[in-house]
């Protein structure tokens, strides 16, 4: 990867998948639609910052979640902690607002279901009998005596909870340990919200290296994997592939055995057990991004791979082609200090029912809505 170049620096037309990448530069107040080139085709002014991703729905609109009111979140006793959002929101084309719900306790992650629910990922106070209980994590890490975990609520468009799950009630504390390279503020540091067709509900748990499917009718964990001997190491955004292999983000950090840490993006048959398809950069140590980041496998049979900390998105063939790369070169204001990271991105083709009768306007530009441009940091 060159690290001294930014926009797209790869882009083979003949391989790659033509379409709009959907990104959110983190620290600004925009969420943008790119063209293969890395123009601006159509962007979402955001009042509040964007704290993790949108996605664009089949109708055209927008949802996506970002910072709530500071206030009312230390009012309602929302923890501190990585991820946090606050507001949920749904816009159209125009920018209209269609739809807010905001709950202080939401974090990086929702679905928008077949039914028009809205399923959020939200931190849930580990009770402190259990939270005795629970193994790993550095000692004495507690959040002011307190550990968080993930939880999941179902929400209506009229801002109903019709539905709930608290990972604490069917997790085992001496199992499900937390990784000893952790701080114990976070049991599970839940990062992914994925309501299959089943109707079950996809999860990642980074703090104690699982993914695992939550059987929606009765609450257990019918499913999971990634605790083995490093088979997974902190990851993000497992999804379900059309051939039902689940296709996941391995970050790679505090895995155990290696001297240098490494991402990967595997696809894995969730039947097996087994890991199908894998990708690592080359050299290894090119790819590595410890925290967020996300895949997604196009219908040329591409994937596309935002690494989060690298503030890069780029697509590979099924070989580990590069065909497509983009570098963001505007950097934002977070915790984390200046950075030029990226959530989650994704691609739609030009076909995409969204992007219907939608107009599209391409244009290069040269700076973002409380963003700083790459080369004010160049010496």
């Amino acid at each position: 990867m060159n690290r001294y170049r930014y926009g797209v620096i790869i882009n083979d037309p003949s391989k790659a998948y033509n379409g709009y990448t959907l990104f959110a530069p983190q620290g600004g107040k925009d969420m943008w639609l790119m063209d293969m080139q890395g123009r601006m085709a159509h962007h979402w002014p955001i009042p509040d910052i964007p704290r993790e991703y949108g996605r664009l729905l089949p109708n055209g609109h927008l949802i996506y979640s970002c910072r709530g009111d500071e206030e009312k979140r230390k009012k309602a006793g929302a923890p501190k902690l990585s991820g946090q959002g606050g507001l949920m929101r749904e816009v159209d084309w125009d920018n209209k607002l269609i739809w807010e719900y905001e709950d202080p306790f939401s974090h990086h992650d929702f679905c928008r279901m077949e039914n028009g629910n809205t399923m959020l990922l939200r931190y849930v106070q580990v009770p402190p009998e259990i939270m005795v209980k629970v193994q790993g994590g550095l000692s004495e890490t507690e959040d002011d005596g307190k550990m968080w975990c993930a939880s999941f609520n179902e929400v209506t468009p009229e801002g109903k909870v019709v539905w709930e799950w608290f990972s604490y009630e069917h997790l085992d504390p001496v199992e499900d340990s937390i990784c000893p390279l952790c701080d114990r503020r976070e049991w599970t540091h839940g990062n992914t919200c994925l309501v299959l067709p089943s109707g079950d509900v996809l999860t990642s748990f980074r703090n104690i290296n699982t993914i695992c499917i939550v059987d929606k009718g009765t609450g257990d964990i019918k499913w999971k994997w990634g605790r083995g001997l490093g088979e997974l190491a902190h990851p993000h955004d497992p999804h379900p592939l059309p051939n039902g292999n689940f296709l996941i983000f391995d970050n790679g950090a505090h895995r155990p055995g290696v001297e240098v840490n490494v991402s990967l993006v595997i696809e894995l048959n969730p039947k097996t057990k087994e890991i199908e398809w894998e990708y690592c950069g080359s050299p290894p140590s090119d790819f590595y991004s410890a925290v967020c980041s996300g895949t997604q496998r196009l219908p040329n049979g591409n994937t596309l791979i935002c690494s989060t900390t690298q503030g890069r998105i780029f697509e590979i063939t099924e070989k580990g082609q590069i065909v497509w790369e983009y570098i963001n070169p505007f950097y934002g204001k977070i915790e984390a200090g200046i950075v030029n990271w990226i959530f989650r991105a994704y691609r739609y083709g030009p076909d995409y029912e969204g992007l219907a009768g939608k107009t599209l306007t391409p244009e290069k530009l040269d700076s973002w809505n409380g963003l700083y441009s790459s080369s004010a940091f160049r010496s």
